[in-house]
């Protein structure tokens, strides 16, 4: 009996469902105020930028904003000028994966959670970069993670197992992507894609600029890129794709995603979330003045899903006190922001599929003729 008895507490101790709570310093940065235009009503974008920042709900951007500036403080993405709400479910499910969700941007359509553009019937699904890639743009991804991680592989892989990376990465070097930049060196041979490729591996490569002879690829580190003064942001990144694409063929369609936001829910720790989160803000920060600059882009924010079930209990002096509720994704519904022609469409509630069509919307895509990229 005693032994019974043993197995009974060993059961119930892992299956322990303690909420970690955290208390966060509030603080003190001033708000930089950027310039925000007015945009004609008539005026179609050329350009896509679309900004993910994963596992970021509601609360891991008001927790962020606290963090860094006080309650009444505001971030970049604050400040962009339309704000709507995006569900998140999947085809079966009540949460989303990464892969299920970046399917609905990349293709307009819902599949099932681990999938990467199949359908629930494992039937392929044209992606956006494919789409457009028959209209003459050229395309690129950025991500802290490895560049064969759910979110950016579904804009040019198709597989049943967002995990199969050794497959995912073949597809990559195959697909119309022009410039990739993120981790994951160890899964692909860089001798051998040195033929198709440009290929860098140290942050010193992107001050430099390279012809178009080639695509380019770019792989920081082995799997995600660890932060340190040796390596790459992704604002670092962003900027260097962005001179890169810009003013190339047709236009350019650009995927840029703050990843390890979402690892720092998966392990529940805010120091973490908001230093990614920073980061992620700062290349906000650096998309609204290109938009300036380039009025015919269009810049998307939003995220995948949310990631810790974050809840901001209450103040405490000069802290706030934090909870999370799980280690894994919620069905929270995410933010969608919005900037420069054809923003306007992305405001209220809408489903994450929305996203996709809302982009070809915005760019007049029916009306695009098919043309060649020679990038």
């Amino acid at each position: 009996m005693k032994y019974i008895f043993l197995i009974v507490i060993l059961v119930i101790s892992s299956c322990d469902t303690s909420k970690k709570t955290e208390s966060i310093s509030i603080g003190k940065k001033e708000t930089e105020v950027i310039e925000i235009k007015h945009f004609p009503d008539n005026l179609k974008a050329k350009n896509i930028i679309l900004a993910i920042g994963d596992g970021v709900g509601p609360n891991q951007i008001t927790l962020s904003r606290i963090a860094i500036g006080g309650l009444d403080h505001r971030l970049f993405i604050d400040q962009l000028p339309y704000h709507g709400t995006s569900l998140t479910h999947s085809y079966n499910n009540a949460y989303t994966d990464s892969a299920a969700a970046a399917t609905t941007w990349s293709t307009g359509h819902k599949t099932k959670n681990r999938y990467l553009s199949l359908d629930p019937d494992k039937e392929v699904l044209e992606t956006i970069v494919e789409m457009l890639h028959k209209k003459g743009y050229a395309s690129g991804i950025v991500a802290t993670s490895s560049v064969t991680h759910a979110t950016p592989a579904a804009l040019y892989a198709h597989t049943d197992s967002r995990y199969e990376y050794k497959n995912i990465a073949n597809q990559l070097i195959n697909s119309p992507i022009d410039i990739a930049l993120g981790g994951g060196k160890e899964l692909f041979d860089l001798n051998k894609i040195n033929d198709t490729h440009h290929v860098l591996t140290a942050k010193e490569s992107l001050q430099l600029n390279f012809d178009y002879s080639k695509k380019l690829i770019g792989l920081f580190d082995d799997d995600g890129i660890e932060r340190s003064n040796e390596k790459p942001t992704q604002r670092q990144m962003t900027n260097f794709a962005l001179r890169h694409l810009n003013n190339q063929c047709n236009g350019f369609f650009l995927m840029t995603e703050g990843s390890q936001i979402d690892w720092a829910g998966h392990d529940n720790d805010a120091n973490k979330m908001v230093e990614e989160f920073r980061d992620f803000d700062l290349t906000i920060k650096d998309l609204i003045k290109f938009v300036n600059k380039n009025s015919n882009t269009l810049l998307i924010v939003t995220s995948d899903h949310e990631t810790g079930g974050l809840q901001i209990l209450k103040q405490d002096g000069d802290k706030v006190i934090i909870q999370w509720g799980t280690g894994r994704h919620t069905s929270i519904p995410v933010g969608v922001q919005a900037y420069g022609p054809g923003a306007e469409l992305f405001q209220g509630l809408m489903d994450n599929t929305d996203i996709h069509y809302k982009m070809l919307e915005a760019i007049d895509y029916k009306n695009l003729e098919n043309q060649t990229c020679d990038i």
